[in-house]
């Protein structure tokens, strides 16, 4: 798991871009149930609204095993990066699915997800360690806000 220190150290290097993080550099060894979709953490939520990020992780593994998916990365919070560990609310997937082909396959409504926009949640610009995205494919984002 990248820490928050790590983060800022890439974001600087590049810089202050945000760099776009692996599944493994988000979820390894993260335990921080509200360190993606912290908006559903809030203590006023039941806990069916809650994803698990164990969850999370396992679904968009699976997803990026597919074969039109060629990768997906964590796209952390632009204004929580300086709190005490990584935050994010969006995660991109370069695929040449739909976009409800993708939902379906994460079964967003479950993980308590807003759904699956095209493009990035900010503008690409704002990113660094963006992977080539091969022909026929395009960027959409899992979106939790």
């Amino acid at each position: 798991m990248i820490t928050s220190i790590e983060l800022i150290a890439r974001s600087e290097a590049a810089g202050g871009a945000l760099p776009l993080l692996t599944l493994d550099e988000f979820f390894v060894g993260n335990d921080a149930q509200d360190s993606l979709a912290p908006n559903q953490w809030e203590p006023d939520r039941p806990a069916d609204a809650r994803p698990e990020l164990a969850e999370i992780h396992r679904r968009l593994r699976v997803l990026q095993e597919a074969p039109d998916v060629a990768w997906i990365r964590v796209q952390p919070h632009d204004d929580l990066v300086c709190r005490d560990g990584v935050v994010a609310e969006a995660v991109a997937v370069c695929t040449s699915a739909t976009t409800r082909e993708i939902e379906r396959r994460v079964d967003h409504e479950s993980l308590c997800a807003d759904g699956v926009i095209e493009g990035f949640v900010y503008r690409v610009d704002r990113f660094t360690d963006l992977p080539d995205s091969p022909e026929g494919h395009r960027v959409v984002s899992l979106v939790w806000d």
